[in-house]
């Protein structure tokens, strides 16, 4: 049974969101202690369940809450087991790791239980980012309460170069058998990524300074930081993403953005999914890269302004 564990900090000083945000602790269903935060607003037309990606945390979704509640919405928000303050599995803090991806379903529950406890408003609506988006296909698939969802780049596949996945699903399947699973995926370690490469060339946002608030977001609370994923991950992911793929998409009102300069989620996986979507639209906007919750302000009204217009069509 998911329960409410008491308050928990919420990092007012690097969110920049409104005021009236809370955080408490949850108790997952199998004992795993996960973080929600809660933006109630007065006279708000429904509830945004936003669902973020990997390696993030809520107070990054600070500029949201507000961007939600300028358009008449209040805003329920997570940290996933294994990052943020929530529970993490490994001694070693930095490694991004789950037991099995159909955990983050528990989760769900608890960031459920916490926004029908506090009486935030129904209908409720769904806002998932990356990894999140995987998660957020699940939880539509399993009945979560949503009038309508909106993606940004979906993790529903892993962008990989046709000649590397073989490899991809061969060493996180060789590293399960070998109980090596806890080991960093190839090419990432414990530096968080924001904080180890520069703002130029990098794969998230072409806006500096909202790349220049991630990092500084980072270095004030550095217990929120999360470095790379273990093998164990890549290869739950590759399987949940996969499962996922060969399911029909649910007749849910539905919205997917993605940028056209993506480069860290599969854009073939989203375009095919999204193809037999019931209803379903793909909007790209150029030039933006995976973030685009974190693009530039034109990018960022564009997106809120388009995941309001999706969510008040639905009543």
């Amino acid at each position: 049974m998911d329960a409410a564990a008491g308050q928990a900090p919420l990092y007012t000083d690097i969110a920049e969101a409104p005021a009236g945000g809370i955080a408490q602790w949850r108790i997952c269903a199998d004992g795993v202690r996960v973080r929600v935060a809660l933006w109630p607003r007065e006279g708000a037309r429904g509830t945004v369940l936003l669902f973020p990606g990997r390696t993030e945390y809520i107070e990054k979704y600070g500029p949201a809450a507000g961007e939600l509640a300028a358009r008449g919405y209040a805003m329920a928000c997570i940290d996933w087991r294994g990052q943020g303050l929530a529970d993490r599995p490994l001694a070693d803090r930095a490694r991004g790791h789950v037991a099995r991806f159909t955990d983050y379903q528990r989760d769900v529950a608890a960031l459920l239980a916490a926004a029908r406890e506090a009486g935030l408003p129904e209908p409720f609506h769904l806002i998932a980012h990356s990894m999140g988006g995987c998660i957020g296909l699940r939880a539509l698939h399993e009945g979560l309460p949503v009038a309508s969802a909106v993606f940004s780049a979906p993790m529903w596949g892993i962008h990989l170069p046709a000649a590397l996945r073989p490899l991809a699903w061969a060493m996180a399947a060789g590293a399960r058998m070998a109980r090596q699973g806890h080991l960093y995926a190839p090419g990432t370690g414990p530096l968080t990524y924001v904080l180890a490469v520069p703002a130029p060339g990098n794969v998230l946002t072409s806006d500096p300074a909202m790349y220049g608030f991630m990092q500084r977001q980072l270095r004030a609370h550095p217990c929120l930081a999360l470095g790379g994923p273990t093998l164990h991950w890549l290869s739950e992911a590759l399987r949940e993403t996969r499962a996922l793929a060969a399911r029909m998409p649910p007749a849910l009102p539905c919205l997917c953005v993605i940028g056209s300069n993506e480069r860290v989620v599969d854009t073939g996986r989203i375009r095919a999914i999204m193809a037999r979507w019931p209803g379903g639209r793909l909007e790209v906007i150029p030039g933006a890269e995976h973030e685009v919750m974190m693009e530039v302000p034109a990018t960022r009204r564009r997106f809120h302004d388009s995941a309001a217009a999706l969510f008040g069509r639905q009543g």
